[in-house]
């Protein structure tokens, strides 16, 4: 046979072959981006049942592009659950502590609440100091310190506390002190000193802070509202806010 004739009888070279490839690349691109767009649309099932398929279609097991998309899915539910699970342990703190006062002599002049910056127990200083002075009256100290242990529990042991002291807007007559700040800053000072010396709270956890008249929640211009605005507030800080207080080792 003529080496003419072997060149007819070989097959004619297919040059819409690159088809086929850019076919598949322009399938892929479009699974990836229906996958980028779904990882902000669909919910974690849905979102699985996708990285099956695309895992199937990369002709893969299990691994690759979305895996890495489904434990970040992970990561923002063990986020999400460790909030809900801070947010719990600070409620059960507050139904403990009202149970507390409930059955004391603190109704009425102390109330907790849950904020965003974590839970407030919030103390009138009618009962636990004398007007003009820092040092909390005889007999009120026990009642910081019974408190001051349902705060140190193990549930609580991440936890910063914060103690905020404040005054109304009456300039301060007393010469042992030299502005609202100064008093207010002493009065959240000897509560911390209770809550560490006859609590057991770690000293690490705890700050103090002295507002003066600067931060009211009520109006100064009435007598009930200088009242209210006169404070020492515990605060158990969450945890979003602990790089505010963490110690610099």
């Amino acid at each position: 046979m003529s080496r003419r004739n072997k060149k007819n009888e070989e097959e004619p070279e297919n040059h819409e072959r690159w088809l086929l490839s850019y076919a598949d690349f322009i399938t892929l691109l479009m699974i990836f981006f229906i996958i980028l767009y779904s990882m902000s649309e669909m919910d974690k099932s849905k979102y699985n049942q996708l990285a099956s398929v695309f895992s199937i279609e990369m002709g893969g097991g299990g691994t690759g592009v979305l895996e890495g998309g489904s434990e970040s899915a992970d990561s923002e539910t063990s986020v999400a659950e460790e909030e809900l699970t801070e947010e719990k342990k600070q409620e059960e703190v507050k139904k403990n502590i009202d149970t507390y006062i409930d059955t004391s002599e603190l109704n009425g002049s102390v109330t907790t609440s849950i904020e965003e910056r974590g839970l407030v127990l919030s103390f009138n200083d009618a009962l636990f100091f004398d007007s003009g002075n820092a040092e909390i009256k005889e007999g009120q100290t026990e009642k910081f310190a019974d408190i001051g242990k349902l705060l140190n529990q193990p549930t609580l042991k991440d936890s910063f506390i914060r103690v905020e002291g404040y005054t109304d807007s009456v300039p301060v007559s007393n010469p042992q002190y030299k502005s609202n700040w100064d008093l207010s800053a002493l009065r959240a000072s000897n509560v911390a000193q209770v809550i560490i010396s006859d609590s057991g709270i770690d000293p690490n956890r705890v700050s103090v802070v002295g507002y003066g008249e600067y931060r009211p929640k009520a109006d100064n211009k009435t007598k009930e509202g200088r009242l209210e605005n006169r404070r020492v507030d515990i605060l158990i800080l969450n945890s979003e806010f602990n790089d505010t207080e963490q110690v610099v080792q």
